[in-house]
């Protein structure tokens, strides 16, 4: 099992990283390992440790 270590972004949020790879398979990165455009997830707290991670394909703003 990988670990991604938690990570403190600013003093309302912390962040984890994706692996490279995954992001990938999801088309979600260009060839050069860039975010290919703008992108949402929504992440759930289901409880006892565990989250989802969703991707949101149409998203209003």
């Amino acid at each position: 099992m990988a670990l991604n270590k938690l990570r403190q972004l600013d003093g309302n949020s912390a962040g984890v990283t994706m692996p490279k790879d995954d992001l990938r398979l999801e088309g979600l990165i260009d060839e050069n390992g860039v975010l290919d455009g703008e992108h949402h997830v929504h992440i759930h707290h289901k409880g006892d440790g565990k989250w989802t991670v969703e991707l949101v394909a149409d998203v209003e703003i």
